[in-house]
């Protein structure tokens, strides 16, 4: 804006120069200075969009396909992304695997903490992150915020797995210390804006996926985080929810914003719970999570019909709890649906464990089925059925070359 002052100083004294009229120098005064607050002012913020917006967008993307994706040598978010641990050459070769699957898009989840601490480094590698997923023809959903799992965030090197227990290491953003500190908001704020708005306008962007699960309570008072979380986590959230969407608008994406629902009654407005009305009445498109049999699946997307914006399922695909590719990707595909499962490759993360490894480790003994995750870490699949599945649906064929693991040869 620099010049436009520049510019604007001149004008104002040549135009004074010529007005001997005290009140007419006084009138344009008065215009001149309220030219400069336009000019110097940010671009307005952008409404929810509407039905017509949200489906002509949809009509234009490919059937969304592909995983929540972390990949195999990272135990959660902040050894994805911080500097030490980020690696771009094993991202690559993940990616390349979830290609040929016809994939398109990974669910990958950020943290506001990356952001206080080296924002332009974090930046840079977001972007390096995204010109590998383009290469690979991925257009991902970036999670700002997450209620789940270890309420106490902290930077520098994570601690190793725990032997037998599904998703050890993985941690909430905002921490418990911060959702609770009121003042600590600002921060907040920017890392919203600042993240949005550095990548607003770009295309390899599907779609911002402000908060994920934030009412998630991790099991309450008797839960091995939930204790830790703030006793009224779900008011704190129902509060700043909507500021969250506010702070993401203000940036003026060209993505659509969602925040997907997870549990509950979502069969009316009236049946759902506070924060799963602010999530379905602010979002751009729908989102939603389903670990459900098929029928559960089905269910809940000719619930969510009602409001006529597209659907997609951001987490799916449970084996032992009855969620499957072979079940569930297909009743997503009839409905036209976009379906996210959890997990591409198992690793650091141990969530081809079972939930109820927090009850029961598995460590003399295996589950009988993986729980989440499509490949072990050299890239061979978990079930070659599945890979046939997830390419017949995603009209993929399979890769005539591949490298040792089952991976497609780079």
């Amino acid at each position: 804006m620099a010049w436009q002052t520049f510019a604007m100083t001149r004008f104002t004294r040549r135009w004074l120069k010529t007005t001997s009229s005290r009140a007419t120098r006084t009138i344009r005064c008065a215009l001149i200075v309220g030219m400069a607050l336009l000019l110097s002012a940010p671009a307005m913020a952008r409404d929810r969009w509407t039905v017509e917006r949200a489906k002509a967008w949809y009509d234009t993307q490919p059937w969304p396909v592909g995983s929540d994706y972390i990949p195999a040598d990272a135990i959660n978010q902040l050894e994805m992304w911080q500097a030490d641990t980020f690696d771009p050459k094993r991202i690559d070769l993940e990616l390349g695997w979830a290609q040929s699957l016809g994939m398109n898009t990974m669910r990958v989840f950020l943290h506001d903490l990356l952001w206080q601490q080296d924002k332009v480094g974090f930046e840079n590698r977001i972007d390096t992150f995204l010109a590998i997923a383009e290469k690979h023809h991925i257009r991902p959903m970036l999670v700002l915020f997450d209620s789940c799992w270890d309420p106490f965030p902290k930077l520098g090197p994570q601690h190793p797995p725990i032997p037998g227990i599904h998703n050890s290491g993985w941690v909430q953003s905002p921490g418990a210390t911060v959702l609770e500190t009121p003042s600590d908001y600002p921060r907040l704020e920017e890392y919203v804006k600042g993240i949005v708005g550095h990548f607003a306008k770009d295309p390899r962007i599907l779609a911002w996926d402000l908060w994920n699960e934030p009412d998630n309570d991790n099991g309450g008072p008797t839960g091995a985080y939930g204790r830790f979380d703030p006793k009224n986590k779900a008011a704190i959230v129902a509060e700043l929810l909507p500021q969250v969407f506010a702070w993401a608008r203000s940036a003026n994406p060209e993505q659509p914003l969602t925040s997907g629902v997870w549990a509950g009654d979502w069969s009316s407005e009236t049946s759902m719970s506070a924060v799963a009305r602010i999530q379905v009445n602010q979002s751009d498109i729908i989102s939603f999570h389903n670990y459900g049999w098929p029928e559960d699946f089905e269910r809940r997307v000719t619930e969510l019909e009602r409001y006529h914006r597209p659907l997609i399922c951001t987490e799916y695909m449970a084996r032992g709890v009855g969620s499957t590719f072979d079940q569930t990707l297909p009743i997503a595909k009839k409905y036209k649906v976009g379906a996210i499962n959890w997990g591409l490759v198992a690793g650091r993360t141990q969530t081809y464990l079972p939930w109820d490894s927090w009850q029961h480790p598995y460590i003399l003994e295996q589950p009988p089925v993986w729980f989440h995750d499509v490949y072990h870490t050299d890239g061979t699949p978990y079930r070659e059925r599945e890979i046939e599945i997830i390419r017949a649906l995603t009209e993929t064929a399979a890769p005539a070359a591949q490298s040792a693991g089952g991976g497609p040869a780079n």
